[in-house]
Order: C-alpha cells, then sequence, then structure tokens
C-alpha cells in the first residue's frame, strides 16, 4: 500500500477521533479494496501519529475475541489495537458524552505480566506462568465510523474503536481462580443489561493473550511486562447515555464502575 494513502487514511480516521465527529467508513468510499494487512498499516501509522503528539501507549486491547464472531467473520485471528493515556477513566470516576460520539461499554479480564512474552508459539499456559496479575475492566468503545458501520480492516485501521479503559484495582494472581468460568454482570442504572463468562473470550481469556503474543511476533514485536492487556468483551458492548452508572460485577474478581454526565 502506498505510504502517502496509509498516512491519508490514518490521519482521516485519527482527526475524526480528535474532532469528535462520525465518518463514512473506508471501504465505502476512499479504498473500497482494503485488507487486513492493509488496514494494520494504516493503525500503526495512526499510533505514529498520536505518539507524535505527546500520547503515550498505556497497552494493548484485543476485539473480535468471540469464536462465534470471528466465524461470523470470516477471520481466523481476533484484532488488536492501543489504548492511549488520554483514554484512561480512573475506577468510580465520570466521563463526559461531550469526549464521544456514541459510546458503548464492555467488561474485560485484564492481565499484567511480570515478563515479556514473544510468538510465535505462545500458549495460553505460557501467559498464565507470565502473568502476575488479572484484574476487572470496562472498555469503553466508540467507532468513528456512523452508526457503529464499518468491516474488519475497517475497525482496525481505527485502532479497533478504542475510546477510554477503566482498569480495576483489585488484582488477583491468576492461579487464585478459573478465569473461564469468573461470571460477569455490566448493569445500567442497577439493572443487567449483559452477562457472562470468561470463557466467552477464546475459551479462555489466556488464550486471547497468546494469540496477542503470537500476532504481535509477526512483526517482531512482543506483549511487554508491565501494561495492561485488554483480553476482549465478555459480554456484548452496551450503548451509554448521560447520566448513566455504570457497573460491571466479577465473580471472583470484585466491581468496578464509572458516571457518565
Amino acid at each position: 500500500m502506498d505510504q502517502n494513502l496509509v498516512k491519508e487514511l490514518a490521519a482521516y480516521t485519527h482527526t475524526a477521533e480528535k474532532e469528535k465527529r462520525e465518518i463514512v467508513k473506508i471501504t465505502a468510499e476512499l479504498y473500497k479494496g482494503l485488507t487486513i494487512e492493509d488496514a494494520y498499516l494504516i493503525q500503526e501509522e495512526v499510533v505514529k501519529q498520536k505518539l507524535a503528539e505527546g500520547r503515550k501507549i498505556i497497552g494493548p486491547k484485543m476485539g473480535i475475541t468471540s469464536e462465534a464472531k470471528m466465524k461470523q467473520m470470516h477471520v481466523e485471528d481476533p484484532i488488536y489495537g492501543y489504548v492511549f493515556d488520554n483514554m484512561v477513566v480512573n475506577e468510580g470516576d465520570s466521563i463526559s458524552m461531550d469526549d464521544y460520539i456514541h459510546p458503548k461499554a464492555e467488561p474485560e479480564i485484564g492481565f499484567i505480566l511480570s515478563k515479556d512474552l514473544e510468538g510465535p508459539d505462545v500458549t495460553a499456559l505460557d501467559v498464565l506462568r507470565a502473568t502476575e496479575y488479572v484484574f476487572p475492566a470496562i472498555e469503553i468503545i466508540d467507532s468513528r465510523y456512523e452508526n457503529f458501520n464499518f468491516t474488519l480492516p475497517d475497525v482496525i485501521a481505527d485502532n479497533t474503536s478504542a475510546a477510554g479503559a477503566v482498569f480495576g484495582t483489585n488484582l488477583k494472581r491468576p492461579d487464585s481462580l478459573e478465569l473461564e468460568v469468573v461470571g460477569v454482570t455490566l448493569s445500567i442504572n442497577g439493572e443487567i443489561q449483559a452477562l457472562g463468562a470468561g470463557a466467552a473470550v477464546l475459551g479462555h481469556p489466556a488464550n486471547s493473550v497468546a494469540r496477542l503474543a503470537n500476532m504481535l511476533s509477526k512483526k517482531g514485536e512482543k506483549v511487554k511486562a508491565g501494561q495492561p492487556i485488554l483480553s476482549g468483551g465478555i459480554t456484548a458492548a452496551v450503548k451509554l447515555s448521560r447520566g448513566d452508572f455504570v457497573s460491571a460485577k466479577y465473580g471472583g474478581l470484585g466491581d468496578i464502575s464509572f458516571f457518565v454526565k
């Protein structure tokens, strides 16, 4: 893919994110032949542009981590993007709808590794052995595309809709829990909107981190120790509105919440 086009399309999604406005998906008009490989080149350029503006990467995030969703979209791998420092929301704090376009929330299990993991043959067991802590998290996604309408390459190019992350402070050793059976409920204003269990993420959330390590190894990168890693949504994403109190309860991992102004 021509480097000038990569920069142009990266600026297209990045500017929309900064200006909090909807855009038409790339594959609708600008570049109908966009591939997954092209999309990651655009994502890498978006990351470069953010870093050049003084932003810092906090950690990676996984998407499309449901086996059913992967089959539906005819892909063999989940996708990944990055959470930046300006996206982090303190647990119990508030976000403003003015900072987003059409945000949604989804509960996830986060990982912090004690050592780097480098593919290509990382397994879930390798991940668990390298994991220092797991923690509850809520990701806030906010596609820049109109009505959340996009193809897989589109969403990769848009940094997988990354917009916010609430990291819980209740840290647990991974061997103290059976992560695949950790139950999660996501509630809005006290009413349960979605529920699931850790197995919804590729059978076990550690599988997601392993896939991330193996995918990154294709471009000579690794999953780094000390970075919070979002392993993927356990439930469907739930739309947010002004005035909402959002809370997620995790069996064995505690609760996490935030407000929407």
